[in-house]
């Protein structure tokens, strides 16, 4: 006689620290699917937890595998290992496509849930939006006691501009579970809008002690790199980019470093051009916009004008209209501060205005575009434009000692470091 197992949910003690990110997610992942032989979902998430790593055909082979494991199952088993395989090979408008037909079966599905990122990555600005929005209905759905709905509907919030209401969600979802590494995502994300500083940097760094393997660390630590630039600590912004972004972590590592090169301040241990150009070189580097537009952060942080140059021609023609309108400007106006020539930078971000959201990422990620944007025009003598752009931010963060920096004329700071002069 088979024994009939519940259905896996965050009730799971593995499911549950997957969901939260800590050190033990890809072991209690491995354990789930050794006490669960048979079952496709199990076999599915050790796959989704580690697909960076795998090739093409592995992942297709593994996943296939698990679909058919399924049919002992029931409809959503399958239906998430379906998603899983569209998520984990990038068709990222089908599986969030999907994902909108299987919550509509099945509410409140928690590993369902940890895809939402499809939204993100579909392209079309509309997706983003209403990814936004099903996470906030489904968070209703699921009701206030899920700490994971909590932590990816804090997330939501966030990126729709809701700072306060995001920081007090991630609290109740940190309440429900201190170790909800999603919850600890999205408080950073509105302490960044608040520009807290040294706030941030000490919960981030008291979260990762109970934690320090917490899948999120790295990227926690970038946050908090951040918000050191944001009070004009930048020893521990190098110290952070230089101790806990990993060589591979080319974005945050070039955001972090354009950011300080902006700011007049001499950037970490950059990325090594051959290895940005090696990604270039990749079918990956041009598979999603947002990849390749940091891939010219670190050109612009190298000022390497020639492959800035390149790669925007290459992105104007480009048949994807999200490379050819976005990216391709946004990396003609790098290359152009990398040589000196903010005008022309100025001519091309300002006709962009809003149209910048489409090169992805989430806010805090895309903010890099007006900082450049606000340096360009201090150094083309616009100084009253550059400060209405930064107005919102200057009025509203608690710490903007970076914000006041952009502004800073050439004649007043120390341009040693400055992009400009490299």
């Amino acid at each position: 006689m088979s024994v009939v197992l519940p259905d896996l949910t965050v009730g799971d003690d593995a499911v549950g620290e997957w969901l939260a990110g800590t050190g033990r997610s890809a072991t209690a992942l491995e354990d789930l699917a050794e006490r669960r032989p048979g079952c496709g979902l199990a076999q599915a998430l050790v796959v989704l937890a580690d697909a960076d790593a795998l090739d093409d055909q592995t992942l297709r082979a593994k996943l296939v595998a698990a679909h058919a494991d399924t049919q002992r199952g029931g409809v959503r088993e399958q239906s998430l290992v379906y998603v899983i395989y569209l998520y984990t090979h990038r068709h990222y408008q089908r599986a969030a496509d999907h994902l909108v037909l299987h919550f509509a079966q099945f509410p409140g599905d928690e590993i369902a849930g940890s895809m939402l990122g499809a939204f993100d990555l579909a392209g079309p600005l509309h997706y983003r939006e209403h990814g936004q929005v099903l996470t906030r209905q489904q968070y209703t759905l699921a009701g206030p006691d899920s700490w994971i709905w909590a932590s990816w509907a804090a997330g939501a919030l966030a990126e729709q501009g809701h700072v306060h209401e995001a920081w007090d969600l991630a609290q109740h979802a940190l309440s429900l579970n201190p170790r909800s590494g999603p919850a600890a995502h999205a408080r950073a994300h509105a302490e960044h809008e608040q520009g807290t500083g040294p706030a941030c940097t000490t919960f981030i760094d008291t979260w990762l002690t109970g934690d320090p393997h917490a899948v999120q660390r790295r990227h926690l630590q970038w946050h908090a790199a951040l918000q050191s630039i944001a009070a004009g600590n930048f020893d521990d912004a190098r110290r952070r980019a230089d101790t806990e972004l990993h060589y591979g972590d080319v974005g945050m590592r070039s955001s972090t470093n354009w950011r300080l090169l902006l700011a007049g301040q001499t950037p970490a241990r950059p990325t090594e051009l051959e290895h940005a150009h090696r990604l270039l070189a990749q079918p990956g580097g041009w598979a999603e916009v947002f990849h390749t537009f940091q891939l010219a952060l670190a050109l612009a942080v190298g000022a390497d004008t020639d492959a800035l140059v390149a790669l925007a021609t290459r992105a104007e023609n480009d048949p994807r209209p999200d490379y050819s309108d976005v990216l391709a400007p946004v990396a003609h106006a790098l290359a152009h501060i990398t040589t000196g020539a903010p005008h022309r930078a100025v001519d091309l971000l300002t006709t962009l205005g809003e149209q910048t959201e489409r090169i992805g990422g989430v806010r805090v990620e895309r903010e890099i575009i007006q900082d450049t944007l606000a340096r360009a025009l201090i150094d083309a003598g616009q100084p009253a434009r550059a400060a209405h752009l930064l107005h919102h931010r200057r009025t509203t963060r608690h710490h903007h000692t970076y914000e006041n920096i952009l502004l800073t004329s050439p004649g007043e700071a120390s341009r040693s470091h400055h992009p400009q002069s490299r």
